[in-house]
């Protein structure tokens, strides 16, 4: 049966549910999801790209075909973003200046080191979002930054995620999409620390230093994302949950929820609405955590889609900002943005699709029996179809031929690098 057939069947379906696929599809689409630049080359950079990574950053793997510089990057990203459906924008870290190949301290770094992304992204229709880089440098060596207490430390990065904020801002007025800046550090201890309360201190009084300056906010929307726990900092992460929720309170910012930075009996999709309670707007950094907060390529499984649903249940299309954030050097680099960019599509549509209304009305009208029954018929419906279509409208490959594209540009590309 034809695609369009196919999807001429799914619409009268959903239709029975009070659906109206066309209008799902539309939204979809201009969803935004913000793609992360640091899967193209394992986090690597270009400040210096054949370093060690620190800061409970890992990569495993040694696939071939990582890029080397930043055209290859740029290209790899073009040629993965012709296999993904939807409204996307690329995310950015410090490391990954424009800095024609001069050394450039990361409190130093400015508006002229992405002058020449600025004017890709804007050649091809791309929102920027950025990152403060505060690990895999010698001043991050023992695991602490904004929370150092050497006042010369904290100054440094203080400097550098101030510069950064300046640059998101500037990506925001010359792109005419708000840039998110995401603001991690790796900082916390592997031993149990003795005065925490000390090095949360100075976390936040370096935060008070930068936010002090307030910056267009139709521009650059900043977020802070909290961790359980680090590689090498088992015992105590500064920047732990609590901390950031009341810091982003303070300061009117977001925080960024990362669904493999909390325990593994805890799910992102449950902390969506308690926090849009008190918040205006969260960030969100989608990767898939095994066993720790690991980064495997997001798949379309059952929390992706409770997420999804959670967006679209709550009403909140407008007040969340997804990027993804995974990296594994184990398989093909632009097949992991595929998969993973396509899956968190395909929940997007998933969520768009569910019948919303008439669920809520059972709940509010204590039908509970019902609520579960639907909840399971609709597992079965026709989604696949308008998956198909929605691909196809949208110009991308349909189904797994996108694979087969992956695996020419290796063959021409990527095998050539090494």
């Amino acid at each position: 049966m034809s695609i369009e057939k196919m999807y001429e069947y799914a619409k009268e379906v959903y239709a029975e549910y009070g659906v109206d696929v066309d209008a799902a599809m539309a939204k979809v689409a201009n969803t935004p999801v913000s793609i992360h630049c640091w899967q193209g080359d394992d986090v690597r950079g270009f400040e210096n790209p054949d370093g060690e990574l620190s800061g409970g950053i890992q990569t495993t793997g040694n696939y071939p075909g990582r890029a080397r510089n930043i055209d290859e990057l740029r290209a790899d990203f073009d040629f993965a973003s012709k296999l993904i459906p939807g409204k996307k924008k690329l995310s950015l870290h410090a490391i990954y200046l424009d800095n024609g190949g001069k050394k450039v301290e990361r409190n130093e770094i400015d508006i002229e080191h992405f002058t020449s992304w600025v004017q890709w992204a804007k050649e091809r229709g791309l929102g920027l979002d950025y990152n403060p880089t505060c690990f895999s440098h010698p001043m991050a060596d023992d695991g602490l930054t904004l929370s150092h207490n050497d006042p010369a430390v904290r100054n440094y990065w203080i400097e550098h995620c101030i510069r950064s904020r300046h640059i998101a801002e500037y990506f925001g007025k010359e792109t005419g999409q708000r840039a998110m800046i995401n603001h991690w550090v790796p900082d916390g201890y592997k031993d149990i620390p003795v005065n925490r309360a000390l090095s949360r201190q100075y976390l936040a009084d370096s935060y008070d230093k930068i936010f002090a300056e307030q910056l267009d906010d139709t521009c650059i929307g900043d977020a802070l994302e909290s961790k359980v726990f680090g590689i090498g900092a088992e015992s105590c992460t500064i920047g732990s949950n609590e901390f950031y929720v009341a810091c982003a309170m303070k300061h009117g910012k977001m925080v960024t929820l990362d669904t493999g930075h909390f325990h593994p009996t805890e799910v992102v999709s449950d902390k969506l609405s308690a926090v849009l309670t008190f918040m205006k707007e969260v960030m969100l950094h989608v990767s898939r955590p095994v066993r720790w907060d690991s980064d495997h390529v997001v798949i379309f499984d059952d929390e992706l889609k409770a997420i999804a649903n959670e967006i679209a249940r709550g009403g909140y299309e407008n007040r969340v900002n997804i990027g993804l954030d995974f990296f594994d050097a184990s398989i093909n680099r632009i097949a992991c943005w595929a998969i993973g960019t396509r899956s968190m599509q395909k929940a997007l549509l998933w969520a768009a699709l569910e019948p919303v209304a008439m669920l809520q009305k059972f709940e509010a009208e204590g039908d509970f029996t019902s609520r579960l029954a639907y909840l399971e018929e609709i597992k079965t419906l026709p989604f696949a179809a308008v998956w198909d279509m929605y691909c196809e409208k949208q110009g991308v490959p349909v189904r797994d031929s996108w694979l087969k594209e992956v695996k020419d540009y290796e063959k021409k590309i990527l095998e050539v690098r090494n």
